[in-house]
């Protein structure tokens, strides 16, 4: 497999990015807002997650389309393996996606087919959709065949249920994250997503932009759409257009869509809902 190296420079990836953080200013509008929120991945990754805690924060979503008529829902609650049942049996408002976080979440350190396994149950348990991690261990020495094989079969695995694969870019640098977009979309992705969260460097406007370019070239090539997510330490409205734009510069308006973007966020969302309402939210 031969590995590209990105296509501009961090120079001019900054260039590119002041430009844009000019257009994100004036993006700043309720419709905006209300698309951001629309596109969350509603996410509670604890090791004091319960059974209880996750049914009531699955209730929350089930009672937003009361407590805000006329507001869209979010895209999909994100959860641990063993709690995808949990949410399918208590979410009750339609249009609303289950994610798991398997394959090992978050450092991917284990073998593969214990993955697979993990990705399969994940499905049966209630998932619609699978959040894995890019196996880092074997990327960083340029087995990419190793990646590219594990991700391949997850993605077999788990069938119709679509597949996000996590670079962890805040480790990488742009060649890295360049090349990491390329594999993980080449072995099948539906998605790619900047962070796991759990580590101290998460989701910037640069991995964004880089991962974004590469959706567009294999867009241009094969005439296929992959997704983007952006999670990790994204709470402001302020970040969330940022992304939003992003998105919209490099891929087009084709993308603002919880079909082909996403943002992985617990306190985002009130925060949105305070800049759309007016009022101070404490619903999720």
């Amino acid at each position: 497999m031969i590995i590209e190296t990105c296509p501009l420079s961090v120079e001019d990836i900054q260039s590119e990015l002041e430009e844009i953080r000019e257009t994100a200013v004036k993006n700043h509008t309720k419709k905006m807002y209300e698309l951001a929120l629309s596109c969350i991945d509603l996410t509670t990754l604890n090791s004091t997650d319960t059974i209880s805690s996750v049914a009531a924060f699955t209730e929350r979503v089930n009672q937003f389309p009361e407590a805000f008529p006329g507001i869209s829902n979010v895209a999909a609650i994100c959860v641990y393996p063993n709690m995808a049942h949990t949410v399918k049996s208590t979410l009750k408002v339609p249009n609303v996606k289950i994610a798991a976080v398997a394959g090992g979440f978050p450092s991917s350190m284990t073998f593969t087919k214990i993955k697979i396994e993990e990705a399969q149950l994940s499905v049966v348990a209630g998932a619609n959709e699978i959040d894995i991690v890019l196996p880092l261990w074997a990327f960083l020495e340029g087995h990419y065949e190793t990646c590219l094989t594990e991700i391949t079969a997850i993605k077999k695995a788990i069938g119709e249920a679509h597949l996000k694969v996590i670079l962890e870019s805040g480790v990488l640098s742009v060649d890295q994250i360049w090349q990491a977009s390329i594999l993980a979309i080449e072995a099948g992705a539906d998605f790619i997503k900047t962070s796991t969260g759990k580590v101290p460097q998460a989701a910037s406007p640069e991995a964004a932009y880089v991962m974004c370019l590469a959706i567009k070239q294999h867009y241009e090539e094969t005439g296929k759409k992959v997704g983007f997510k952006a999670a990790g330490g994204i709470v402001t409205p302020e970040d969330a257009v940022l992304y939003l734009t992003i998105v919209q510069e490099i891929l087009g308006n084709d993308w603002l869509t919880p079909q082909l973007f996403r943002i992985g966020a617990s306190r985002l969302a009130n925060n949105l809902l305070e800049k759309i309402t007016g009022k101070e939210v404490k619903h999720f």
